[in-house]
């Protein structure tokens, strides 16, 4: 599974992050109080598919051309 589960303190409604220790480029995706993190492939196209305003899924494309 590409997509990491973000702790979020449920105290504060807070969530750490620290940018150095990943890798590349990266997305952060937050829905319903969840947060999840995926790396962005290095070529390719990543779609994050919504309905009624909730996050159903993260499609990444990375085709090749010819």
């Amino acid at each position: 599974m590409r997509l990491q589960n973000i702790e979020i303190n449920p105290s504060t409604m807070r969530m750490e992050i620290d940018i150095m220790e990943q890798k590349g480029s990266f997305v952060i995706v937050v829905c319903d109080g969840k947060a999840k993190l995926t790396e962005l492939p290095v070529h390719g196209e990543t779609k994050i598919v919504t309905h009624q305003g909730k996050v159903k899924r993260v499609k990444f494309d990375e085709g090749e051309d010819f």
